[in-house]
């Protein structure tokens, strides 16, 4: 299947690459010429055999608005526009209707998997109209982790619900990730144990804690012990921020949730074990940006998140 593919970042140079080892014909547009395929939209739209299938891989804001409303004005009838980038649900509705004015399907998708997606396949969750979910499933199947369609791969409803899925994934993540962090903390903190290193290890196989992101703890650990050389300082991308006032919306508890979101905030304040562990935790799985110890400064969230 031919597909063209917009934004070469981290996420998107990988996904081109697992789709063409998989035998797509993906035509890849970037500002940055050393990567890009093509040298613009116009370009990209050109080099597709209609009817056309476009997918998005920007971030979530402004950028993605204006990517998709240019797309609106270069492609046609019968083409098909996917956002795979962590847009606000509440964004889909209005960028499904601009394209179906001109005739062109729109398809939301939430994609996790991060840097390590090109090898091990990313979780999709998919919303849209059946038959544009439809059409693009080979690009899903491809893109998903092999075995079991279900094991990977989620049409969660009409367009918007890939994205919110995607929201709520991303706040389980935040709340996850400080629970792992603050008990390496409390492990530090102990004296009589004298192999931390050791039991998060221990704990990566037939405990009932036993996950993908302690696995990536413990990787982070051996690289960095006691993760002298970053700061506890963490960034938040807007997904848990939109989780927590989607909570308070349908008045549905989420303490942890809230919790993990406000120790980010905190870790701007003062250096911490717990927050350097959230830091290591999220360049592991995702490639996201960390400070070096003894570096300061806010870095305002961007809403773009590659996990």
């Amino acid at each position: 299947m031919q597909l063209g593919l917009v934004g070469l970042g981290k996420m998107g140079f990988n996904m081109r690459a697992r789709l063409r080892e998989r035998g797509h014909d993906v035509v890849g547009f970037d500002p940055r010429p050393e990567v890009t395929d093509v040298a613009s939209l116009t370009e990209l739209v050109a080099a597709l055999s209609s009817p056309r299938i476009v997918w998005v891989m920007v971030p979530a804001g402004e950028i993605t608005r204006s990517t998709i409303a240019e797309l609106a004005s270069v492609l046609g009838t019968g083409d098909l526009v996917i956002d795979g980038g962590n847009s606000r649900y509440t964004d889909d509705r209005g960028h499904a209707d601009l394209l179906a004015a001109h005739g062109v399907g729109y398809v939301d998708c939430g994609v996790s998997g991060g840097i390590w997606g090109l090898a091990e396949g990313y979780g999709l969750m998919v919303g849209g109209a059946d038959a544009d979910v439809a059409r693009a499933m080979p690009i899903f199947d491809a893109l998903r982790p092999d075995g079991l369609r279900e094991g990977g791969f989620v049409h969660a409803g009409p367009v918007g619900a890939g994205h919110y899925a995607k929201m709520v994934h991303n706040g389980v993540e935040y709340g996850l990730m400080q629970a792992y962090a603050e008990g390496y903390e409390l492990l530090e903190a102990e004296d009589l144990v004298t192999d931390v290193h050791g039991v998060l290890q221990a704990w990566t196989h037939g405990t009932v804690v036993r996950s993908w992101l302690l696995e990536l703890l413990v990787k982070a650990l051996a690289e960095d012990p006691e993760f002298a050389e970053i700061s506890g300082y963490t960034e938040d991308s807007g997904e848990g921020r939109w989780t927590v006032h989607e909570a308070l919306d349908h008045a549905v508890p989420a303490p942890v949730i809230s919790a993990a979101l406000f120790a980010r905030f905190a870790s701007r304040q003062s250096d911490s074990p717990a927050m350097k562990a959230v830091s290591a935790l999220r360049n592991q799985f995702g490639g996201h940006a960390v400070r070096g110890a003894g570096q300061s400064g806010a870095v305002q969230p961007s809403g773009e998140s590659k996990t």
